[in-house]
Parts: C-alpha cells; sequence; structure tokens
C-alpha cells in the first residue's frame, strides 16, 4: 500500500502543472475536451478527448446547429444519423459512447472511439513500406464495415468512403469508419 502525502512548503508536481487543461467537459462530468483538433469535414469538428472514468482517450465531435437554423429538416437528419450510429455494433465501424445537445453553445455533441494513428491518407505518407499482405488485411476490414453497413437494417449507403475517412490503430493495424455526419442516404 503507498500513502502519498503533501509535506508542507513543499510545492505540487511539476507535472501536475504541465497537464493540459481541459476546455470543455461534458454534462456527466466524465469527458473533458482538449484544444486539439484531429480533423474536421463539412459538418463537424472532432477533437481530441479524455474518458475520466475509463482512462482513455477518445474522439469529442462537435456539430454547430446554428450553421443550420435555416434547415430544420437537416438538424433532424443529424439526430437521426447520430441515433443510427448509436445502434451500430462493428469491430471496424467506430463505436459512439455518448451523445448530448450543449443548448448553451447551441452544439450537438458526441463522443466516439478515437483511432490512435490518424486516417489511412497520412497514416500511408509516414509509412510508404507497407506490404501487399498488409494491403489486403486493410482492405478486407474496410469491406467487412461495408458489407455490415449494406446488410443493415436498414441499409446504410456511405457515400464518402476515402483515405481520409478510414481510420486506422497503428499498434494494431485495425482499421475502422464511421458514418459521416449528413451524409446518409
Amino acid at each position: 500500500m503507498f500513502f502519498f502525502f503533501m509535506m508542507p512548503g513543499v510545492n505540487q508536481d511539476q507535472s501536475d502543472k504541465d497537464s493540459e487543461p481541459f476546455v470543455e467537459i461534458d454534462p456527466t462530468g466524465r469527458y473533458g475536451r482538449y484544444s486539439e483538433l484531429l480533423g474536421s469535414g463539412a459538418v463537424k469538428k472532432v477533437y481530441r478527448a479524455f474518458d475520466q472514468e475509463e482512462g482513455i482517450e477518445v474522439a469529442w465531435n462537435q456539430v454547430k446547429l446554428r450553421n443550420f437554423s435555416n434547415d430544420p429538416s437537416m438538424i433532424d437528419r443529424l439526430y437521426s444519423e447520430v441515433r443510427l450510429l448509436r445502434s451500430l455494433t462493428n469491430k471496424n465501424i467506430i463505436s459512439l459512447y455518448n451523445v448530448w445537445r450543449d443548448e448553451e453553445h447551441n452544439t450537438l455533441n458526441f463522443i466516439t472511439e478515437v483511432c490512435t494513428s490518424g486516417n489511412l491518407r497520412e497514416y500511408r505518407k509516414k509509412h510508404r513500406q507497407v506490404s501487399i499482405k498488409a494491403l489486403k488485411k486493410w482492405s478486407k476490414q474496410i469491406l467487412k464495415g461495408l458489407d455490415y453497413f449494406h446488410t443493415h437494417d436498414p441499409c446504410i449507403i456511405h457515400r464518402d468512403l476515402n483515405c481520409s475517412n478510414v481510420f486506422v490503430n497503428g499498434n494494431t493495424g485495425q482499421v475502422c469508419f464511421t458514418i459521416p455526419v449528413g451524409f446518409v442516404k
């Protein structure tokens, strides 16, 4: 058993001062968002975040709803797609953990699994010497994810599948993707 005591007159650990502060915390207090932008698309921005309960990094997806204030049907579609995302369970589809609307900032926020090595386009630029065996493995995983989408009820048509929307966990070689919010047909 270890005990930690603060001795009078001793300053806090320097690592506490170096830790990055959250710029936003979800309503439950479980997830904290950092300022680091992982990516952005036509509809949302994705930030690095941390799940304080599980002790893992996650992705904080944020959609500014004011961008769609003149199109209530688009807002309904966004909510519908996030509900659909919540129902998906496949190892090649990014998992959704939590979703909420921030009324004060007029944003739709959702927490998803983060793929540690970024997207496939950047991963291939960084690692140029990849065997045909690895490429086949990635392709097979992408096809398994697409098969899951296409046999899902209702059927999901991705419409924006490219190397920027396929993500890699480099330590395992796993690739995964998600439905791009605002693009489902």
